[in-house]
């Protein structure tokens, strides 16, 4: 078993470590959300907490961990009189991001029910965690099922199962931990708001603390039990201050001045419902207690505010979370003083000011990526002519960036049929997760088991078997293997056209504002998205296919237009990018959007050529829609003959409503797998 690294041994990292010293002081803050870019020690300080927390004095033999002093009524293993007690560590429990539903929240002991005739439940790892850490690693990859259950689980402070004939309700109280790299993807709202706190992450671009890093990481790989025990005294100070703060906790008072500074500041970031004053309150109170105090004061608010809204104050997935701390401080200054509590330190004499606080710095893409891109760098001259004739190298055609226009919803986008992908939120599939919908003979290791069939196919052999017992006697070939109906995510390609003769301003705006609209879907929906660009001489993949929408957008937005048309460099791109992305995820169904006006002016033969390759995609069975930017009284429908080559359908730029291009998109899906 691997030695632990020591918590008091991170280097650098304060806000983590306060984040998770806070929930060690009370778990009711609600837990921790860790974002951040890899290799920073998210996971290892979330390890390293467990070996801090108090122990827990557990009822013998009980399975829910329940405690001697006020046992669970209804714990299945229950009821609970007289019993002797055991005092073991706390722990920390690991939800992998591909666990099963029955190993999350607990299922019929099969063994004993098919061997001896009787019902029994084995508890999941909701049970293991009671009065304790529940850690999710790459906690925004969860299956969605998973975060449903979480969900319930981290509301009620219980977890029930209805199943199989099962009901058990038991106690499920413990603190969530969870980390994530936002460049994966997001969490949705529902579970981001579980977390009570969160915290921003990132790697120190200051050499000396860099290598202090690699020197703990190699001193405790060498000799982990040597390091260990270097540790040791500052490790059991830090235990010894947590069960302080635990006894000090219920005396420390939290007056009207800080309650009114709480109320005011969610008041004015907007954050939604109560939740949010209710963990600033709680986080107040074990900051003071934290700190030896008996009075929550000023400082302790604003540090509460910090770690505590971030994550609840945005309203556009494509926001970056993160705190105005200009308004905050003009906030707590204003309502500062009301009782004579809180005074004591203002926002300016916070003794460890965070000047980009938790969540300031945002999210990684959001820190304007650079692409390569000459951004900027010439300003405009006018519209580049409608042939595209400016000189390849973009030099002053080149058109600085526009902005998107105003994003509109969608409708739900989805592949007909039933598809093997990814879990996701869009088409219908076969997934390991889910609703059960029928049953089939095991290919392979069984999985899944259906239990009724499996019960129905053996029944009418056991007199034949010579069955004497409760039990039933089962062979291999009555076991049956359970189907189940979820759904799926797809990759979405934009293939986007950014030559000289798409650079007019309102056109550019409205073709962006399009396709942000389908990002937004495909992040609601769970999707990966790939975009390529072509303009010039060349095409090039402006983000590889990802789980981040947010990239996405952030490079749709700064993208530059200018140059000639490599049409066909565009689509044999993107071409490739299928191809790559097929080797590495072959169920996940594809969709391309191409957006440009058709027109094809790089290379020899460049509209011949452009044809050839958009037929790729319509042997592959590519469902694929081409939006058409032509634009001016006479038009070419160049658009409408390569969404004949490619097998899709072309829609104008005009006709981008919500409703058109969403059910255009829907059609051409399910007219492309048809023909497949």
């Amino acid at each position: 078993m691997s030695t632990p690294f020591p918590f008091t041994a991170v280097v650098g990292q304060d806000d983590l470590r306060l984040a998770l010293l806070l929930n060690a002081v009370s778990p009711a803050v609600g837990g921790v959300l860790v974002r951040g870019e890899k290799g920073t020690a998210k996971s290892t300080a979330v390890r390293a907490l467990s070996a801090l927390l108090p122990a827990v004095e557990v009822v013998t033999g009980c399975r829910f961990s329940c405690d001697p002093a006020a046992p669970d009524p209804a714990c299945p293993d229950g009821p609970h009189e007289v019993e002797a007690s055991t005092t073991r560590p706390a722990r920390m429990v690991e939800l992998p991001v591909g666990a099963s539903e029955d190993r999350l929240v607990g299922a019929l002991d099969i063994e004993r029910a098919l061997s001896e005739g009787v019902k029994a439940f084995e508890p999941g790892l909701l049970a293991d965690a009671h009065r304790g850490i529940l850690y999710v690693d790459e906690v925004n990859l969860l299956h969605d099922h998973l975060v449903d259950l979480l969900l319930d689980a981290a509301a009620m402070g219980a977890s029930y199962v209805e199943r199989e004939g099962v009901s058990v309700r038991h106690a499920a109280r413990f603190l969530l931990v969870g980390t994530m790299n936002p460049e994966e993807g997001e969490l949705r709202p529902q579970l981001l708001d579980r977390f009570g706190l969160t915290v921003e992450v990132a790697a120190s671009r200051e050499p000396d603390q860099r290598v202090e890093v690699v020197r703990r990481r190699l001193a405790h790989d060498d000799d982990p039990a040597a390091f260990v025990a270097r540790w040791a005294d500052e490790e059991a100070q830090v235990r010894a201050r947590i069960v302080a703060a635990r006894a000090l906790l219920p005396s420390v008072r939290l007056g009207d001045g800080p309650l009114r500074q709480i109320a005011a500041t969610c008041a004015a970031f907007e954050v939604d419902g109560m939740r949010a004053d209710i963990v600033m309150a709680r986080t107040a109170t074990a900051l003071a207690a934290w700190a030896g105090r008996t009075d929550v004061l000023a400082e302790d608010v604003r540090q509460a505010a910090l770690l505590a809204l971030p994550h609840r104050r945005r309203r556009n997935p494509f926001d970056a979370p993160g705190l105005d701390e200009d308004k905050l401080d003009d906030t707590l200054e204003e309502f500062s003083g009301s009782d004579g509590e809180g005074d004591g330190g203002g926002p300016d004499d916070d003794p460890d000011p965070d000047p980009d606080g938790p969540g300031g710095g945002g999210q990684p893409p959001r820190e304007g990526p650079d692409d390569g891109s000459p951004a900027g760098d010439v300003p405009a001259q006018g519209e580049p002519s409608e042939d595209g004739q400016a000189p390849a190298g973009q030099g002053a055609a080149e058109q600085s960036p526009v902005r998107a226009a105003e994003p509109f919803r969608t409708k739900v986008l989805s592949v007909p049929g039933l598809g093997e992908g990814a879990a996701g939120r869009r088409s219908r599939a076969r997934t390991e997760h889910g609703r059960t919908t029928g049953s089939r003979r095991p290919r392979g290791a069984l999985t899944k088991l259906h239990l009724a069939a499996t019960v129905q196919a053996a029944a009418p052999h056991q007199l034949a078997r010579g069955r004497s017992g409760r039990g039933l006697v089962v062979r291999r070939d009555d076991l049956r293997q359970a189907t189940r109906e979820g759904r799926e995510g797809n990759l979405v390609l934009f293939v986007v056209d950014a030559s000289g003769s798409m650079a007019a301003r309102q056109r550019m705006s409205a073709v962006k504002g399009a396709v942000l609209s389908l990002l937004l879907d495909a992040y609601q929906r769970r999707d990966k998205v790939g975009l390529v660009t072509f303009r010039g001489s060349a095409a090039e993949v402006a983000l590889p296919p990802t789980s981040s929408v947010d990239a996405a957008a952030v490079r749709l937005e700064s993208l530059p237009t200018g140059g000639r048309t490599p049409l066909s460099a565009g689509l044999l791109r993107a071409h490739e990018v299928l191809r790559v992305e097929r080797l590495r995820d072959s169920a996940r169904r594809p969709l391309v959007v191409v957006v440009t006006d058709g027109r094809a002016t790089g290379g020899p033969e460049p509209v011949a050529t452009a044809g050839r390759a958009a037929r790729l995609f319509a042997a592959d069975g590519v469902a694929s829609v081409v939006v058409d930017c032509e634009s001016g009284p006479v038009r070419l429908g160049l658009a409408g003959q390569l969404a004949g080559e490619l097998g899709g359908t072309a829609v104008t730029l005009d006709a981008l409503r919500a409703d058109s291009l969403a059910g255009l998109v829907r059609d051409v899906q399910g007219t492309s797998r048809r023909a497949a």
